[in-house]
């Protein structure tokens, strides 16, 4: 089958600013408290990667204060306002252009690097716009730990959660993204050069973001699902209505959280 190069969750579509919003419920507590514990203070210089919504970016900025600086950069910043918000807003493709000229303290990537076809050269300018003693967050969901929306498959209601959920993911598939690339951070960021590295994983199941991530999802690749002959319309609304109930127990894949930093000094 020939691989479609196409991104699939298109920012451009109204169900993105519910992704985005439903995502920063889950996880945002999670990268909130990795930053912290990497030591952001007052008069960091930060880079969030792929930001996607505003919402990290200004807890980012409310961290490091007027000394401090945040720069936010996507290959599409329709979600991110722009004017006097506290951190600068630039249009940047991570994966084709060189970094900022600037180093930084911290530089942060969630659900970004698994997307860029040009996966190696993204994590080499990251790593380039560290200053000497910087730390990188890098975070990416790993969907082959755990690939079921519905881990307790009691029923039909959940195995066809579960048939959208594979049918989503081999669109995935068809368009380059690794799911299993989260899994592989450890290894990434020591083979960048990097110390101290640590990660670890972490997955909501349940809840009213849950509900809201699953339908928001599948409402913006229904179309795909259809035209791919992984799913019917039928079934779709099926699902929609099922989850619409609250009633089934949906998780999102593990994300893996991995940290590292650049040596003070270089390697003799």
């Amino acid at each position: 089958m020939a691989r479609d190069e196409g991104y699939l969750l298109d920012n451009q579509q109204a169900e993105a600013g519910e992704r985005f919003d439903a995502l920063s419920v889950l996880f945002n507590p999670s990268t909130f408290r990795h930053a912290r514990a990497l030591g952001l203070a007052p008069g960091w210089r930060v880079w969030e990667v792929g930001a996607g919504g505003p919402s990290v970016p200004t807890w980012l900025a409310e961290q490091v204060g007027r000394d401090g600086r945040v720069l936010a950069t996507d290959i599409d910043t329709s979600w991110i306002p722009g004017g006097d918000v506290g951190y600068e807003v630039r249009r940047h493709d991570v994966g084709a252009q060189p970094p900022p000229a600037e180093h930084f303290d911290l530089v942060h990537a969630r659900l970004v690097l698994v997307h860029v076809p040009q996966r190696a050269q993204a994590l080499a300018a990251i790593v380039a716009a560290l200053r000497p003693g910087g730390w990188l967050l890098l975070e990416e969901a790993d969907p082959a730990l755990q690939p079921l929306v519905c881990p307790d498959e009691s029923g039909p209601e959940q195995r066809l959660a579960n048939k959208l959920k594979h049918g989503f993911r081999t669109l995935l598939t068809e368009r380059g993204v690794d799911l299993a690339y989260g899994r592989t951070l450890p290894r990434r960021l020591r083979g960048a050069g990097l110390i101290c590295v640590q990660s670890a994983a972490y997955f909501p199941m349940g809840g009213p973001a849950c509900t809201d991530l699953e339908r928001a999802t599948v409402e913006q690749v229904r179309d795909h699902l259809v035209a791919a002959a992984l799913a019917t319309e039928d079934e779709i609304e099926q699902h929609l209505a099922t989850v619409a109930t609250g009633q089934l127990d949906l998780a999102t894949s593990p994300m893996i959280s991995a940290w590292a930093q650049k040596p003070t000094t270089a390697s003799p």
